[in-house]
């Protein structure tokens, strides 16, 4: 067989328009494919952030290195006035029982009962 450039090809239409479609349809398969592909490898990229950051946070948080919310800091003050508070209690305590005037019972660990 010679090829020139007044060689016929005869195709008969019907594979003519199936080899089109083909075509068509492969491309599209492959066009969509890369486009899910690459969609699942951005939002694998971004969770990979969001875990390294949520790791961070995790341990940062705890030793205070990330700084602390302001109901904390309120809290914190209103602990450090209720334990010297306590001090101050506890110090007047030991002065009355050192007079020796008044009995305590220690009924439990919240409860002191006091006796003249």
């Amino acid at each position: 067989m010679k090829v020139s450039e007044d060689t016929a090809v005869t195709i008969p239409l019907r594979n003519l328009i199936a080899l089109i479609g083909f075509t068509v349809v492969s491309v599209t398969g492959y066009v969509n494919m890369t486009g899910r592909i690459a969609t699942l490898e951005n939002a694998q990229n971004i969770r990979d952030v969001e875990i390294g950051m949520n790791t961070e946070f995790r341990i940062k948080w705890p030793r205070g290195e990330l700084g602390a919310l302001p109901d904390d800091a309120e809290q914190n003050l209103r602990l450090q006035y209720l334990e010297k508070n306590m001090e101050e209690i506890g110090s007047t305590v030991e002065k009355l029982k050192s007079y020796g005037s008044i009995n305590f019972e220690l009924k439990d660990k919240n409860y002191l009962d006091i006796k003249e």
